[in-house]
């Protein structure tokens, strides 16, 4: 149910429904925006719709999916998942439309008074509008252009980086004043993957991280240039440490071997990749989930950017380099091989950046 409280010129939720069911990095942009909704609605009941595979952002694996708020799930009152990609696989399959049934109905009970589509895509704006929310909230010129018409409130957003575009967008659900610094990013605290990153890095010293993978070859810079940095940071009292998501092995190989043992691969599940991020001094990685959450963390970071905008993706409330070559073009066409601009950053900028980086810490 909403209302109007004496004087003001916007509703009063009691419920809300985000919507920001994928990737990683866009989930962290929205992380701001939904903060700010927190704050300004403080006894709202405040649900997030999202994919199976990134609940982890939002809650630990072992805690509750509703119900009290902790440090294990800080944000959310309720966290609500779907697995699209799967159900795709088997759309007509009786447990997937099991699951399908089960989860809106579920969604649809709560009685949202709202829902905000921070996606601005066809799928994400037609879950919204199942939700049953009476108000629904989403871009005027959202990323799919046909997702606008499941919007009753279409907001113009004005801000030029992606954070401040969610930001825009939930300023609009939150009203006047609406104003002031942004909150920050705030994610779970799992004591197991506490426990298991202070064991792997127990006699390792200070390190930095470097996440060589990438979403499409046109964004990768190439894995032996890596491991030359994980050189020059050695040289530093760095060691380096390689991280790696599915699919990314032998990537993370082929960096450890080219730095002649000064660095070493790790694979870690969301909450440890968390809680490692949160204790190096340094990340190094191109437009990628790792690097957009060491910046909400506030990690320095060298950001490596070819075919894709820094200026809208590019690490946002951290001490940051971005190095772009002035031959890249905005591109988002997944191409396998790396960029041409991209392949024009040389290992010396990178390290000379990193170097700053490190000295302005110190």
């Amino acid at each position: 149910m909403t209302e109007l409280s004496p004087g003001a010129t916007t509703p009063r939720f009691e419920s809300l429904l985000v919507v920001r069911l994928s990737s990683m990095g866009d989930i962290i942009h929205t992380l701001p925006a939904v903060a700010a909704l927190r704050e300004a609605f403080p006894h709202a009941t405040l649900g997030w719709l999202i994919e199976e595979r990134w609940a982890e952002l939002l809650c630990t694996l072992r805690y509750p999916r509703s119900g009290r708020r902790s440090g294990e799930r800080p944000l959310a009152d309720r966290v609500h998942t779907v697995n699209l990609a799967e159900w795709r696989h088997n759309l007509f399959s009786f447990n997937t439309l099991q699951q399908i049934t089960s989860g809106l109905s579920e969604i649809h009970g709560i009685k949202y008074d709202a829902a905000i589509d921070f996606q601005g895509a066809v799928r994400s704006a037609l879950l919204a509008k199942w939700s049953g929310a009476s108000t629904v909230f989403g871009e005027a010129q959202p990323r799919e252009n046909a997702a606008s018409m499941f919007y009753t409130r279409q907001v113009e957003t004005d801000g030029r980086h992606v954070v401040e575009q969610a930001l825009d967008l939930a300023r609009a659900v939150i009203g006047p004043p609406a104003t002031g610094k942004a909150p920050s990013a705030e994610f779970p605290l799992d004591p197991d993957a506490e426990s298991k990153i202070a064991s792997l890095i127990a006699n390792l010293g200070e390190f930095a991280i470097l996440n060589p993978g990438a979403g499409w070859g046109a964004k990768q810079w190439p894995a032996e240039r890596y491991g030359a940095i994980a050189k020059a940071l050695a040289r530093e009292g760095l060691h380096s440490l390689v991280n790696f998501g599915p699919g990314e092995e032998a990537l993370a190989t082929a960096v450890e071997a080219a730095s002649e043992g000064t660095s070493r691969k790790v694979s870690c599940t969301i909450a440890e990749l968390i809680s490692l991020t949160r204790r190096a001094r340094l990340l190094i990685a191109g437009d990628t989930g790792p690097m957009h959450l060491a910046a909400a963390l506030q990690v320095p970071v060298v950001a490596i950017f070819g075919p894709t905008n820094p200026a809208r993706n590019g690490p946002f409330g951290t001490r940051s380099i971005v190095l772009r070559s002035a031959s890249s073009l905005t591109d988002h066409s997944r191409h396998r091989e790396p960029e041409q601009g991209l392949l024009e950053i040389t290992v010396e900028e990178v390290a000379a950046a990193a170097r700053e980086l490190l000295r302005e810490a110190k």
